[in-house]
């Protein structure tokens, strides 16, 4: 395991002051980047654990901010917020775009070599930086089966990686549907893996305050979760490419 440096960035984005979590691996080279955006309560140590298990493994992370450092812990509140943001495509390219920008501008990135990783809500934002055309190495989602505006996702030009619970009720079967037929007729490399016997937020250990129906921790799913978006990464955003090949 490596040491690595960690240190708190803040950037405005969505009309809010945004504070992101950005973890860095140990030397001072330029090293693969990975975006990696939180569930729909927003940022928490869950995945500030995650940027820092990234950056042991050789990568500069930034784990991105969705409501200008609050957690949402309410369910209501959080749907008040979520919901609309899901249902715009623009604004969540903006929160997206602003995030890549404070990636980009940290020394460590190599701004040629960035993927994005997210959940829920943070991973339709990468998806949406995919659908607009923005030049990434490979999008892994997990309880983010959301579909774009008509024909973008052509724009896509990476691999994308997807996990569902198979028990989701928020990412049902049409919902998988719908989005794989978007990737597939967009010529997208697309991967689904789905969880048997999981449900929504599978990934995310259980936190103490409500959550909406259909939300259940399964622990060894989330485990197989994670090693899948490490392989993703691995096989499409390596630590040891060369920069200059």
């Amino acid at each position: 395991m490596t040491k690595i440096t960690t240190r708190t960035v803040e950037y405005p984005a969505d009309g809010l002051a945004m504070i992101g979590h950005l973890a860095l691996p140990a030397g001072v080279d330029r090293r693969p980047a990975v975006l990696l955006g939180p569930e729909g309560m927003g940022l928490s140590d869950v995945e500030r654990r995650r940027a820092d298990a990234l950056a042991e493994l050789g990568y500069v992370a930034l784990a991105f901010d969705l409501h200008g450092g609050r957690y949402l812990g309410d369910p209501e509140e959080m749907l008040a917020r979520c919901m609309p943001l899901l249902a715009d495509p623009d604004r969540m390219r903006g929160i997206g775009h602003a995030a890549l920008d404070v990636l980009r501008a940290e020394p460590r990135t190599d701004p040629d070599r960035i993927a994005t990783v997210g959940y829920g809500t943070g991973g339709a934002v990468g998806l949406e930086l995919g659908r607009g055309g923005v030049n990434l190495r490979a999008i892994g989602t997990v309880n983010a089966l959301t579909t774009g505006r008509p024909g973008e996702a052509a724009r896509i030009r990476c691999p994308v990686w997807a996990g569902v619970g198979s028990e989701d009720p928020i990412m049902p079967p049409a919902q998988r549907n719908a989005f794989t037929a978007e990737m597939q007729a967009a010529g997208v490399d697309w991967r689904l893996a789905v969880y048997g016997g999981a449900l929504h937020a599978f990934h995310h250990p259980p936190v103490d305050h409500p959550v909406v129906p259909g939300v259940g921790y399964h622990r060894q799913h989330a485990q197989r979760a994670w090693r899948d978006v490490v392989d993703l990464l691995a096989e499409c955003l390596p630590v040891t490419e060369d920069p200059g090949a």
